[in-house]
């Protein structure tokens, strides 16, 4: 170890190096409790972080967390459910809801979710007892067979107190029979110097089943049957109405919070309809399970990459589908497109649009990994995680050894490095994971790479990264798949290690990557891919 706590050996020198690591571990360190634990396996002086945000984080953390927030009485099915007019909005400006019941009566219930002493979430507002209305089942469109729910708006939120961040309101029968989640964004007014988490709700809306199909299945499981497009004007079917949040966001959210770093909230949708969204930010961090994206939200999440903004991916299948919003009766870019294979007879495109295919894809081909550094390359797996660069500075703190595996960790869908596609160099592997996807070996790559404008990019190569952040027990503890306690701390110790250095300043500019693809793809014909 150098004199920052950060492994030496890694190849990196001068004062350029020293003064960032002094900064890095000077993060590290102000980081409370669990978190300074989990980045370097010691306690931490609870510090405040420097850069006043609109959003405080520790101050916010630092209020009585809610218990009771999940939801424990699911309820028959359309006993209470609903959906949001918007996926986002800014503190102050009125929140629609389209909720229907069998009950009489319901309430609404806001949360922040965070850490909040290990409470993860806070109430915010309660409503009192709504009067109940049973809505109309699912209006099914015939040509491109989307489900959506044509109703009225029962309740308009002020939400002149919330504060920035990801909230589940929840919806409460007055019988005390039935609950449900609709999530919402209460997204940051400027991210300049924060770390942004970006919510996935495209690909949240992508595997919605509710009303019968999402972009993969529709009512008779056959490919044929899939839908052709989403709408946001309807309720989540999965996880009580969370869709995808609570599984591959949550984790994430709980432990930046934990640390107090200054963050900022939005959506792959406002990321896409705002190009100055992501002006000035620290960096941006992809979720567990962020598939779906616009050509925009690309192009500005690139343009800020360019300009220094650090790009953490924590999950796998990132940026692979192409997208295009429309409107719909409820209100702007509330209808995700995308055809796939059948894009030809997408009516956008017979217009002029880009094909709402895989980004990768012909016609207009633009394959995720000259934005990310891998690229997708399968599903389903499941494979143990194998450290290969465990003195690399990210791993600091975990105790990996080269060749420590941990079972399950790669999964179900991972990504690995393919310079037969387009990849910035230099790029750095620090986890090679074997592989084999229906019966074909492969890999699945943990990297680290650096930009000429000072940015660094950090993927992991597997989605169930942000899962195991909740691993803290035996296997099978507190995520799925086998996941134990040990994936846990490591993922959680690298996680507070990126997470920190990418707020304090250019990495990729103090502490370049060390290209060394060689090492791990002897050949050119593997590196290639062919």
């Amino acid at each position: 170890m150098d004199q920052t706590g950060v492994p030496s050996g890694s190849g990196r020198s001068g004062p350029g190096r020293r003064l960032f690591l002094g900064l890095a571990a000077s993060a590290i360190a102000s980081l409370p409790g669990a978190a300074a634990r989990a980045a370097t396996g010691a306690g931490g002086s609870g510090r405040r972080l420097p850069g006043g945000t609109r959003l405080d984080t520790r101050a916010e953390n630092a209020l009585p967390g809610s218990p009771d927030w999940r939801i424990t009485r699911p309820g028959p099915a359309r006993a209470v459910e609903g959906f949001a007019e918007r996926v986002s909005i800014r503190a102050g400006e009125p929140l629609g809801l389209r909720v229907s019941t069998t009950c009489a009566f319901y309430t609404i219930s806001a949360y922040r979710m965070g850490w909040y002493a290990g409470m993860r979430a806070r109430l915010v507002w309660r409503s009192g007892p709504l009067p109940g209305v049973l809505q109309p089942k699912a209006l099914v469109d015939p040509l491109t067979r989307m489900a959506r729910a044509e109703w009225r708006r029962t309740a308009q939120v002020d939400t002149s107190d919330w504060p920035e961040g990801s909230y589940l309101l929840r919806l409460d029968t007055t019988d005390g029979q039935a609950q449900r989640f609709v999530p919402v964004t209460v997204r940051s007014s400027s991210a300049t110097g924060r770390t942004v988490v970006v919510n996935a709700v495209t690909t949240w809306q992508a595997y919605n089943r509710w009303g019968g199909a999402d972009l993969y299945r529709g009512t008779t499981g056959k490919k044929g049957s899939r839908s052709l497009q989403v709408s946001f004007d309807r309720p989540y079917a999965g996880e009580n109405g969370a869709g995808q949040f609570l599984v591959y966001e949550a984790p994430l959210i709980a432990l930046a919070e934990e640390m107090g770093l200054p963050l900022a909230y939005t959506t792959g949708v406002d990321v896409a309809r705002d190009p100055q969204m992501l002006c000035g930010a620290a960096a941006v961090v992809s979720l567990g399970h962020d598939e779906y994206w616009s050509p925009e939200q690309r192009r500005h999440v690139t343009r800020a990459r360019d300009a220094g903004t650090h790009l953490a991916v924590l999950g796998a299948n990132c940026c692979y589908r192409r997208i295009r919003f429309e409107a719909s009766p409820v209100g702007p870019d509330r209808t995700v497109v995308c055809y796939k294979d059948d894009y030809a007879k997408d009516p956008g495109y017979q217009r002029g649009s880009l094909p709402t295919n895989d980004f990768r894809r012909a016609p207009a081909p633009d394959p995720e990994s000259s934005l990310l550094g891998v690229i997708y390359d399968g599903y389903p797996v499941d494979a143990p995680y194998v450290v290969t660069h465990p003195d690399h500075w990210l791993l600091a703190g975990t105790g990996a050894r080269a060749g420590d595996a941990f079972p399950h960790l790669v999964g179900v869908e991972y990504d690995r490095v393919n310079l037969a596609h387009p990849t910035p160099r230099p790029i750095e592997v620090l986890a090679h994971s074997p592989v084999v996807c229906k019966g074909r070996p492969s890999y699945a790559d943990t990297v680290y790479l650096s930009l000429p404008g000072g940015a660094a990019v950090f993927a992991t190569g597997t989605m169930r990264w942000v899962e195991a952040l909740d691993a803290t027990g035996p296997a099978g503890g507190r995520a799925n798949h086998g996941l134990d306690a040990r994936a846990g701390h490591f993922t959680r110790t690298v996680t507070a290690n990126v997470l920190s250095a990418f707020a304090r300043g250019p990495a990729g500019r103090f502490m370049p990557a060390q290209d060394n693809l060689a090492a791990h793809y002897r050949d050119t014909a593997t590196i290639h891919g062919e």
